[in-house]
This record gives structure tokens, C-alpha cells and sequence, in this order.
């Protein structure tokens, strides 16, 4: 396996608070490994309570100059940060593979698509209209649309830049301030971007930055009276612990949380172009992501052809070193591996069959990374664990059916509700089925559900709140009546 230079590019270690650099009180740091090969790459300083309150405070200052900014500059400094990060696109591709462990042309075009979520930010600020509403004689009714604050950030590993642009874009596009909690398996792709923010001139205190435990820190975000708005995304269990402890400050929130998503494949589909999407979708990043499809639906009277087409071209797949020319990196971790391991062997012991995959990689290319067969798993049913739970990992589910109704009746079984897909040429079957899937997002022949432009979110367990488009915006800011009678 011939790898790239695998040496990190220069980036901060450091928490970034106020506008400075700093290191945790405790001078503590963690170790960021990568899942590639176990070499650690970087010591990230820790912080606790103490620098999380300092970020808040930092942010809570910075707030009244930076909400009252001219529109017109707050713009042309979000798309400052897109021009560089669109410059350095290479770099910041390369730093995300190497903490994350994804091929370096999906790490690539996730930069690419956070520059892009920078841009459409700040010419959506430009639209976010108030309204004036038809009133009695000598008053105006006017409603106003403001910043909401301290904004408090919490993002997951599995999209260390495209999960940072998203939130962070729109909240200060829209005038609030930030403390962001990365994740501490993959901070520096964040660390990149705040680099950034510092060169392209963001006011100090506007963003900051901290890293260290994920208990103490979300309970000082909650706890803060001073923040008034927390978005998360990550494990439905965590989200459910966040909400309940936000409750008693009474913050906005959005949670954008597990999925398990359907993809039914019916009788008169394009079966190539479902096959080619289902790879596509369901390996990318490994399979570490919340709308990969997780349970795949095929009809009765296709399910021979399309099985063997697809198993020829998972066979096909190259697993390796993001950093090289391959189709799949690793796991980011070894208990991945470990929770697939147990699925399969629940999902064998009760009937299932593996046609291609079903193991851990191994040799002398990957012995010392979480490398995984691309995984084929055939006769799969309700009684499976792997029907239930959500699978982090490179494994399709086959699981048959025979009619329409069934098809949505078993797809919608499931306490998620985040993303789903369904193959089809008749369009009344479109619109029946588009209706009756119990998921924020459809896609209909289709696997592109994320765009700077439409609402990404779901329903369920899958958590509530919109990112992406005009309904993201609307996630950070609140609503302002005013009743002006004109008196003489």
C-alpha cells in the first residue's frame, strides 16, 4: 500500500477564548489518534468549568457589537472565511483524514461544502424579513427577527468540519455569538477553521473554542443562564440527557440525533442506479453516518438480481489508508468494530446469511488501524438486533418484501426518523410512499438529502429543529413584537 506523507500539517493545539490561544488551567491535554494506523498525531489541551465559563463570558461580551454590526460587513467577513477556506482546501482535507480516517476526496469535498455553507449564510441574512401586520387606526404592528445570544455548539466526530460549518455559519450569520465543544476524537478540523476566523479578522469573543470532558463541559453549557440557545448533534441518548438538563434555563434547542434509515429498492426500480446510490451512500465515510441506509427493502420478485449485482460490486471496493487511493477508510475507533462484530453474530445466530464481507481486516496494511470488509448480510429480519439498532459501520441488511404496504410498514419501524430512500419509476408511488415514510427527509431515486439549501433534520427519536436552508437560520434567531401607536 503505497500512502501519501502522512505527517500532520501545522495546526493549533490550544483552546481559543476571547481571541487568544490558551492552554487548560490543569495544563492537561489528549492524545488524537489515527484510526488509520494508532499513531497519535496530536496533544490537545483540556479544558474544564472553569475555561468554559471564560468562553461564555467571552462570548456574552462580544455579543451587543457583533449583533449590531452592519449587516453589510458581517457579510463580507463570512464569505472572507469561505474564500480561505476554499484556499486551503488541500490542507484542511488532509488534517480531517488523518483524525478522522475518511478518504481524502470525501474529506475534500466536506471542506468544500462548508465553505458553501458560509456563503449561503451570509446572503441568507440578507432575507431574514420581519413583517408589518395590518393594525388599527394610528398603530403599527411590527415583528422583528434578532439574534438570540450565547450560542452553545456541540459537534460529533464522524464530520468534524461539515458539522462545524453548519452551525456555526448560520448563528453568526444571523448575529449570535459561540462557544463550540468539537469532538475530543477529532477537534482539528475545527481547530483549522478557528484558525481562520482568526486570520479572516472575526471580533474577538465572537467564537470560542474548548476541548475536555464532554460531562463537565455540557453541564456548564446547560447550567449557563447566559446561553440561550444550544445545538447538538450526536447519539439520541445524549441529546435526551442535553435536553433535560437545558431545561431548567429554558434555552432554545435543536438536536439533530440517530438514525437508522430505510432504503427500499422496488420491483420497477433502475436497479443499477440503485445499486451504484446504495454503495455510494451506504460506505461513504465507512458507513459512519446518520443518514447512511442502514436497512435495505428490496422487493421479492428483484431480489436475486439485485443481490448478486450488488455483492459483486461491494467485492470490488478498496479499503485502506484515507490518505491513499481507496474507496473506504477505517472505523474511528475499536468498539466500532466491536458492535458490528456483535450484531453479525446476533443477526447468524438467528438465520442470517454473510455473502460477502463479515470480518475485520487484517495483514500487514492493517493490522494497526480499525479496517473492516465491506459487509453484505442476506436474510435479515425483525427478530435481529441489527433490524433495531443503528449500525456505525460498512454493513448492508437485506431484507425482502413482497408489497407496497408492507415495504413502508417495515421501514417505518423504527423509533428514528431522520433519513430514508425508496427506488421507483411510478410516480403515484412517489407521492404515496414520499407521504406515508415517517422521516424528516426523503429521498426519491435520489441519495443527495444534504444541501446548503434545504432543511436537514428529523422526526422521532431522531430529535427535532432544522439545519441548512432558511429553516436553519431560523433556528438562531427570536421573534420580536412591537405595538407602536403614534400619538401626538
Amino acid at each position: 500500500m503505497s500512502i501519501k506523507e502522512t505527517s500532520l500539517p501545522k495546526v493549533q493545539t490550544k483552546l481559543f477564548i476571547n481571541g487568544k490561544w490558551i492552554d487548560g488551567d490543569n495544563k492537561e491535554t489528549k492524545d488524537i489518534v489515527n484510526p488509520a494506523n494508532g499513531e497519535v498525531i496530536a496533544k490537545i489541551a483540556q479544558a474544564g468549568p472553569k475555561e468554559t465559563k471564560q468562553a461564555i463570558k467571552a462570548a456574552k461580551d462580544a455579543f451587543p457589537d457583533w449583533a449590531k454590526m452592519e449587516l453589510a460587513d458581517r457579510v463580507k467577513l463570512l464569505h472572507n472565511i469561505a474564500d480561505l477556506m476554499e484556499e486551503r482546501a488541500d490542507t484542511l482535507a488532509k488534517i480531517m483524514t488523518l483524525e478522522q480516517g475518511k478518504p481524502l476526496k470525501e474529506s475534500k469535498g466536506e471542506v468544500l461544502t462548508g465553505a458553501e455553507n458560509f456563503r449561503f449564510a451570509a446572503e441568507e441574512a440578507r432575507r431574514l424579513y420581519g413583517e408589518t401586520i395590518p393594525a388599527p387606526n394610528n398603530h403599527a404592528f411590527i415583528v422583528k427577527k434578532q439574534p438570540i445570544g450565547v450560542v452553545a455548539a456541540i459537534t460529533p466526530w464522524n464530520f468534524p468540519g461539515g458539522m462545524v460549518t453548519r452551525k456555526l455559519a448560520p448563528a453568526l450569520a444571523t448575529g449570535n455569538t459561540i462557544v463550540l465543544k468539537p469532538s475530543g476524537d477529532t477537534p482539528l478540523s475545527a481547530l483549522a477553521i478557528f484558525e481562520i476566523f482568526e486570520e479572516a479578522g472575526l471580533p474577538k469573543g465572537v467564537a470560542n473554542i474548548v476541548m475536555g470532558s464532554s460531562k463537565e463541559i455540557g453541564e456548564t453549557l446547560t447550567d449557563s443562564d447566559d446561553v440561550r440557545k444550544l445545538t447538538f448533534t450526536g447519539s439520541t441518548k445524549v441529546g435526551q440527557t442535553l435536553f433535560k438538563q437545558s431545561a431548567d434555563t429554558l434555552k432554545k434547542i435543536s438536536l439533530e440525533l440517530g438514525g437508522h434509515a430505510p432504503f427500499i429498492v422496488f420491483a420497477d426500480a433502475n436497479l443499477e442506479a440503485a445499486v451504484d446510490d446504495l454503495i455510494t451512500a451506504k460506505f461513504r465515510n465507512n458507513g459512519q453516518v446518520c443518514v447512511s441506509p442502514n436497512r435495505i427493502f428490496v422487493a421479492k420478485e428483484i431480489k436475486e438480481k439485485f443481490t448478486k449485482t450488488l455483492v459483486a460490486k461491494v467485492e470490488k471496493l478498496k479499503v485502506g489508508n484515507g490518505l491513499d487511493d481507496v474507496n473506504v477508510g477505517p472505523l474511528i475507533r475499536e468498539d466500532a468494530i466491536d458492535k458490528i462484530d456483535k450484531q453479525l453474530k446476533n443477526a447468524t445466530d438467528k438465520g442470517a446469511k454473510v455473502l460477502t464481507g463479515g470480518e475485520r481486516l487484517t495483514g500487514s496494511d492493517y493490522d494497526k488501524g480499525n479496517f473492516y470488509k465491506p459487509t453484505v448480510l442476506d436474510n435479515v429480519t425483525r427478530e435481529m438486533d441489527i433490524f433495531y439498532e443503528e449500525t456505525f459501520g460498512p454493513v448492508i441488511p437485506l431484507i425482502v418484501f413482497e408489497n407496497e404496504d408492507e415495504a413502508i410498514e417495515m421501514a417505518n419501524d423504527s423509533e428514528f426518523g431522520l433519513a430514508s430512500y425508496f427506488y421507483t419509476k411510478d410516480l403515484a408511488r412517489v407521492e404515496k410512499v414520499g407521504a406515508a415514510l415517517e422521516y424528516g427527509m426523503v429521498g426519491a431515486n435520489e441519495i443527495a438529502i444534504s444541501n446548503p439549501e434545504t432543511p436537514f433534520g428529523g422526526v422521532k427519536h431522531s430529535g427535532f429543529g432544522r439545519e441548512n436552508g432558511h429553516y436553519g437560520m431560523e433556528e438562531y434567531i427570536q421573534v420580536k413584537f412591537i405595538n407602536l401607536k403614534y400619538r401626538d
